[in-house]
């Protein structure tokens, strides 16, 4: 069956860093889009990366220029490098697969994804 693992989580100090990853199996990973999303609490779900399996990603206006996602496909793993991290970027962070092969418009749509790990929590302090 599809498992999606994170690792990485952490407390850090505004304008830090930190490197999500998440392990995949249970399927051909490299055919898939994979997403990050995150959800602070009394909010909803939002979508914060997105990679599709020839590397092209997108990226939600809050997190451009400071959040890098990429993939190794050799690996089956998918990695979120988070930099300049604010008190705002604080939530739990889950990846997730999209149900369909490529990333496409709505990039964001949760209900778009049909595998979810269990989530990271990632707390910035100011």
């Amino acid at each position: 069956q599809v498992q999606l693992v994170e690792s990485g989580g952490g407390s850090v100090q505004a304008g830090g860093s930190l490197r999500l990853s998440c392990a995949a199996s249970g399927y051909t990973y490299s055919d898939y889009c994979m997403g990050w999303f995150r959800q602070a609490p009394g909010k909803e779900r939002e979508g914060v990366a997105t990679i599709d399996s020839d590397g092209t990603s997108t990226y939600a206006d809050s997190v451009k220029g400071r959040f890098t996602i990429s993939r190794d496909n050799a690996k089956n793993t998918l990695s979120l490098q988070m930099t300049s991290l604010k008190p705002e970027d604080t939530a739990m962070y889950y990846c997730a697969r999209r149900a369909g092969w490529r990333c496409r418009v709505p990039f964001f749509r949760a209900s778009e994804y049909m595998y979810w790990g269990q989530g990271t929590q990632v707390t910035v302090s100011s």
